[in-house]
């Protein structure tokens, strides 16, 4: 029997965000739900068409309804966003997350994500390592008895904007799963509110990064940390925050072995400013495509990923947006993957384009300014044609690098 785990009052608070469309948050919702009672299209058959995003009888009189009465009376929005609540109407808690829920509470808190923390909002993720989307103790002994045949080489995995730690599984691939079998590392997936500030997830990441390297059954020879998108900024966060505080304790700051970095905006992702960003991560998830119609909502997370903030304070103002710069950290060998979404990169416009989201200059940490330029190595990088922002996560060509920088 499943019960609803979250209630209309739930999501209050996150429209507050989007008064100025309340008639654009009922067609919103009511596309979610068109979306789910009806199969997930095939890749390469484009969007939904309008009439597509329609329920049909009752349902579709209702929604009808709520449109008309909002353009008259200016109803409110957080009533309206109430009407997601069986998208996330959650099962037995002893069963499997279920991953098109985990997908949109995941695009939910990338587009609204710091307001719904500062609410204390139910629908806010909060950090946790996890594995097969069940979040681990952080105590030794429960963490051997939930990590049945952990090593000493620990991999921890960062999802991007948007998305979740499950959807490191991606056409039938996973990262961490692979370099388990073949390289013998145990794999640990962050799960995270990626609509928080990056150092914000910094900061948080650096003490549970001290937890769990406190709590892991064995000592651990290599600590590797793999991140896709928005992950390697907070991956590089964590690490500057964490060597900040290593004087208050924290050791594993300074026992990262190796970070890889696939698709990061180092550099920023300019194509985030026209909101084209958050629609192609967000076709990750089917049934949370429709939320692209917030794309001009900005939480801070999109913000900093924009720009490729790792650091609090940045001070300008959208054009003139300035951070401040932080180096690749020293001791870990870190490694940068881009990829074109053409044959090659050659030409101005294949660079900029890049995988659709991020440049590949961005992804490589270049910059014309040498001061800002990150130093990775000739050797520690790579560049992947005909590849998406997202096809970085089932890439066999990127599998193999990883295999070959991490072995």
């Amino acid at each position: 029997m499943t019960q609803p785990l979250l209630q209309a009052a739930d999501l209050r608070g996150a429209a507050r965000l989007t008064t100025d469309a309340v008639a654009g948050i009922a067609s919103l919702v009511e596309a979610m739900h068109a979306r789910i009672a009806s199969p997930p299209r095939l890749p390469g058959l484009g969007a939904a068409a309008p009439e597509e995003e329609r329920t049909r009888g009752i349902p579709g009189l209702v929604y009808k309804t709520v449109r008309g009465v909002t353009h008259l009376v200016g109803g409110s929005a957080e009533a309206l966003l109430g009407l997601l609540e069986p998208v996330l109407v959650a099962s037995d808690p002893l069963a499997p997350p279920r991953p098109e829920r985990e997908a949109v509470v995941a695009a939910l808190n990338g587009v609204l994500g710091d307001h719904l923390a500062a609410t204390d909002n139910p629908l806010a993720i909060t950090m946790a390592f996890r594995r097969a989307g069940r979040p681990l103790p952080l105590e030794r002994s429960a963490l051997r008895a939930g990590l049945t045949g952990a090593t000493p080489r620990l991999l921890v995995l960062l999802h991007g904007l948007c998305m979740n730690d499950l959807q490191w599984q991606r056409a039938g691939h996973d990262h961490g799963e692979g370099l388990a079998r073949e390289l013998g590392y145990t794999p640990v997936y962050l799960h995270y509110n990626t609509g928080l500030s990056v150092s914000t997830n910094g900061r948080i990441l650096a003490q549970l990064m001290e937890r769990l390297y406190d709590a892991w059954p064995m000592p651990i020879e290599r600590l590797v940390l793999v991140a896709h998108s928005m992950g390697g900024l907070v991956a590089r966060s964590a690490i500057h925050h964490g060597a900040q505080l290593q004087r208050g304790g924290l050791r594993w700051p300074g026992r990262v072995n190796d970070l890889v970095c696939l698709g990061t905006p180092h550099q920023g992702a300019p194509l985030e400013r026209a909101g084209h960003g958050v629609d192609v991560l967000l076709s990750a998830a089917p049934y949370a495509g429709p939320l692209a119609r917030l794309g001009k909502v900005r939480s801070a997370g999109i913000n900093d990923l924009r720009h490729g903030n790792i650091v609090s304070a940045p001070s300008g103002s959208d054009d003139t947006y300035q951070c401040a710069q932080v180096p690749l950290p020293s001791g870990t060998r870190c490694y940068a993957v881009a990829a074109c979404l053409g044959p090659s990169a050659e030409g101005l416009k294949a660079r900029l384009l890049g995988d659709g989201l991020v440049p590949v200059d961005s992804a490589l940490g270049q910059h014309r300014d040498p001061d800002r330029r990150l130093a990775f190595a000739g050797n520690h990088q790579a560049l992947v044609s005909g590849t998406g922002h997202l096809d970085l996560l089932s890439s066999a060509e990127v599998h193999e690098r990883l295999k070959g920088w991490l072995m």
